[in-house]
């Protein structure tokens, strides 16, 4: 342990006697430094011994030894020692009340022990010391290895990180969510840091903070997982007091480990998305059989279940590389997706695909879930389409749902569109497409500019009489106007159009071009 005026009292060769202070013994000495200077604190670190003979101090006078104690504590050393027999024979009177009018320790050194003795016993200890806090260390790093290779891998070296350090530790994924805390008691704690965590996650990486929890009783250190400048997760270290070494040895441990095992290899990221991508092909193929073998366990048991195809890409249709690469929306959407699969234990599968993201994860789980929470959170522009729940067997026709409601979404500038929303509503919204809107146009145009040259109201009329069904009387009353006045207007209809209104294809033609004309926020031409 660290050398203490008590372990340096209780030294049975030293034969130091305490004179004041006897209270505030436990203080860890950082040195033993002699000085007889009148003034020594401009030359002292704080944490000392200081040790005397009273060759330049009026020991003697009160006043000045209230000054000298006051100065000597002020500056943070932890007692000072004198030396009997050399100057005086016995320590002054004056100078031990000033030591314990200021509570501070002092103790006689007997004339047979020499100063460099002391020094020698507070070296000694600071070095068993030293090598005890490397020991340690080295063994905590031996454990909390072990506990990483384990079955629970980061939940096992979080447990084991906790005991070294005499506290607890928590870790959270990417997004900020608390991913697993030890011991159990302090979830509650940790879960209270999530905005210090962002905060610390949103910096360049390798990044670290100290925080309070909220009671103040613990000093946590926030340190970020992951190599380079991406954050792959984010550590907390919650102690009563600062690490010592041995402590220090065992959070750096940790953070090592922990970012071997939350930051795969490329060569493992590219292999996992070829297989990835040709699972995908084969589901998109019919080939749902050959899929679920190549697959394997890594994605087995996704095809086991109901689940989704979300199709995703940046609202600008692209993303530029940066230099050095910086995380795109789709990467970002990626770590989002995945984390959230990971705390719930999900499969979930993620293919990059060009400048698009296709993800198949279970219906109702927490990846289809995190996709929702980070596109509507996010500054960063991101569309995406989401299929009905299905089988694998329909993989294609679901693909091809998400991709229609990617269309929609994009369209609608939506961050997220389902399939079901887009059958469960109206059909009227998708006639906002430019096409159809360049076909009602056209086909509506000659009507437009007979009305426009007040010939007659023939567009007015030919909606009231294909809203009415071609019911002649509903649609002459609904315009004020007598039946034959109205069948001579869809006579003229006829004429100018030259298409017969006894064709069904032309009535929902011009019913659909109607429509499309006067769809909330789109405008016709006349």
């Amino acid at each position: 342990m660290q050398p203490t005026l008590a372990s340096l009292v209780q030294h049975s060769s030293l034969k130091l006697t305490v004179l004041a202070g006897e209270g505030r013994l436990s203080m860890p000495i950082r040195w033993a430094q002699v000085s007889e200077l009148e003034d020594p604190v401009p030359y002292l670190d704080g944490g000392e011994l200081l040790l005397i003979t009273a060759m330049k101090i009026d020991a003697e006078n009160p006043d000045a030894m209230r000054r000298y104690v006051d100065r000597l504590a002020g500056a943070g050393v932890i007692g000072l020692g004198f030396a009997a027999g050399v100057n005086y024979e016995q320590v002054p009177q004056a100078l031990v009340d000033a030591a314990k009018e200021a509570d501070f320790p002092l103790l006689e050194v007997p004339r047979r022990t020499p100063f460099i003795a002391i020094t020698k016993a507070v070296s000694a200890a600071i070095a068993a010391e030293q090598y005890r806090s490397v020991t340690a260390g080295f063994e905590a790093q031996r454990e909390l290895t072990r506990a990483a290779l384990t079955a629970e891998g980061p939940a096992a070296l979080l447990g084991r990180l906790a005991v070294h350090v005499g506290g607890w530790a928590a870790l959270y994924d990417v997004s900020g969510a608390l991913v697993d805390a030890a011991p159990t008691w302090a979830e509650r704690r940790a879960g209270r840091l999530r905005v210090d965590v962002e905060r610390l996650r949103d910096r360049p990486a390798p990044a670290s903070a100290v925080v309070s929890t909220a009671d103040g009783d613990d000093r946590v250190e926030l340190q970020t997982i992951g190599s380079g400048r991406r954050v792959r997760a984010v550590l907390a270290v919650g102690t009563g007091a600062a690490p010592g070494t041995a402590e220090r040895y065992a959070v750096n441990s940790a953070v090592a480990l922990l970012t071997l095992t939350t930051e795969r290899s490329r060569a493992l990221q590219e292999a996992e998305q070829r297989l990835g991508g040709a699972v995908l092909r084969m589901l998109m193929s019919g080939e749902a059989g050959h899929a679920r073998a190549v697959a394997g366990s890594l994605y087995g048991g996704l095809l086991d279940f109901p689940l989704r195809v979300m199709v995703a890409e940046a609202s600008n249709g692209s993303e530029a590389p940066a230099d050095p690469p910086e995380p795109g929306p789709l990467d970002l959407l990626t770590e989002a997706v995945e984390a959230g699969a990971a705390r719930s234990g999900e499969a979930v599968l993620v293919v990059p695909d060009g400048g698009r993201l296709i993800v198949l994860a279970a219906d109702g789980g927490a990846a289809v879930t995190a996709c929702a929470e980070y596109v509507r959170g996010v500054a960063d522009p991101l569309v995406v389409g989401v299929s009905a729940p299905t089988g694998i067997a329909a993989a294609p026709a679901a693909f091809k749902q998400a991709d229609q409601a990617l269309s929609v979404a994009r369209r609608r500038g939506s961050p997220m569109v389902e399939h079901e929303d887009m059958a469960s509503g109206s059909v009227l919204p998708l006639l906002a497409e430019d096409a159809v809107k360049a076909f009602a146009d056209g086909m509506l145009r000659p009507l437009h500019e007979h009305d426009a040259n007040g010939r007659g109201d023939l567009v007015a009329s030919l909606r009231a009489w294909l809203s009415r069904h071609g019911q002649w009387d509903a649609a002459a009353a609904d315009l004020g106007v007598h039946r034959h006045t109205l069948r001579y207007r869809m006579r003229r209809v006829e004429e100018i159009l030259g298409r017969s209104l006894d064709d069904p294809d032309v009535r929902m033609e011009l019913w659909l071009s109607l429509k499309a004309t006067h769809v909330p926020g789109v405008s016709h031409s006349s």
